[in-house]
């Protein structure tokens, strides 16, 4: 294990990611209990959700090979004391069925949406990590109407918005990588179908390997408020993290005119995992930008 870990600049980041992965997982066993959950039959299959709490509804998009508990465990209580928390599993993970049908951006907002619709829910804020991210401009982009707020976790509308050496790493994955982890004892956790293990990560090893922009107009487009939240080293290029502030609104001299309602926050000393650790302030930057 010490001379893979050692020789791999790709084994590196995933047995570390495994790590955090066990360790969230098994925190949240004993974490809230949904007071309602199901599955919402859109776009030809069925995604699983999780509602918690009462108030103004805020939908939670996961990111990567993750599922609610894991992304979202330790905010979920916090959130659902003052709002109607909707957690989403996206095709393939979680509760979520695999499904042969080809992942994209557009096709995975259009299922959150299809969520909303089962569950009446004309428009809510949206916070989405990593993947979800990405998936929470799409949604913004495709169905604005549906969004009042948006908070954008470690994650960017464009390929491009990551450092080279993220991308880079991107293409070195391998199915393989993931064996025997504790990524793959999630999986089997919860899974509805376990033998889809291995077409499920080669689906998603795909889905990252293709090159994605939403585009810079669109993004420019977005009216309501936008949240961004970033680690200082969590991969983004923090050139481009500021560009799209600045297609928010934002990167202004405040003093000197109105200031952007849109928001940007930087967490020292945080990667990409590190940063949703950091439940206190996480939930103290939505708690604030929400209000």
């Amino acid at each position: 294990m010490k001379r893979a870990f050692k020789g791999s600049n790709v084994l590196k980041p995933v047995l570390i990611l495994a790590i955090f992965f066990l360790a969230v997982f098994q925190s949240n066993g004993q974490g809230s209990k949904p007071t309602d959950s199901g599955y919402a039959p859109v776009n030809g299959i069925k995604v699983y959700y999780e509602v918690y709490g009462e108030g103004k509804p805020i939908v939670l998009l996961h990111g990567a090979f993750w599922n609610i508990q894991m992304n979202w465990g330790q905010l979920i209580p916090e959130l659902s004391k003052t709002r109607k928390v909707i957690a989403i599993e996206f095709q393939g993970h979680g509760h979520t069925p695999f499904s042969d049908r080809k992942l994209d951006f557009a096709t995975l907002a259009s299922d959150v949406v299809g969520v909303m619709n089962h569950l009446k829910v004309d428009s809510a804020d949206v916070a989405g990590f990593s993947m979800g991210g990405s998936v929470a401009y799409q949604l913004a982009i495709q169905n604005p109407k549906r969004v009042r707020k948006l908070v954008i976790i470690s994650s960017t509308y464009k390929t491009n918005g990551w450092l080279p050496v993220v991308n880079n790493g991107f293409k070195n994955f391998k199915p393989e990588i993931f064996t025997n982890s504790p990524l793959k004892a999630a999986y089997d956790a919860i899974a509805p179908d376990k033998t889809k293990w291995t077409k499920f990560l080669e689906q998603m090893i795909a889905f990252a390997g293709v090159p994605f922009d939403l585009g810079e107009a669109n993004i420019a487009k977005i009216t309501f408020p936008v949240l961004l939240i970033s680690g200082d080293n969590d991969g983004l290029d923090k050139v481009e993290l500021m560009k799209t502030y600045q297609l928010l609104g934002g990167g202004v001299a405040a003093d000197l005119g109105p200031m952007p309602k849109s928001q940007l926050a930087i967490v020292p000393s945080q990667g990409h995992v590190s940063l949703m650790m950091q439940t206190k302030t996480i939930s103290g930057y939505l708690d604030g930008f929400l209000k």
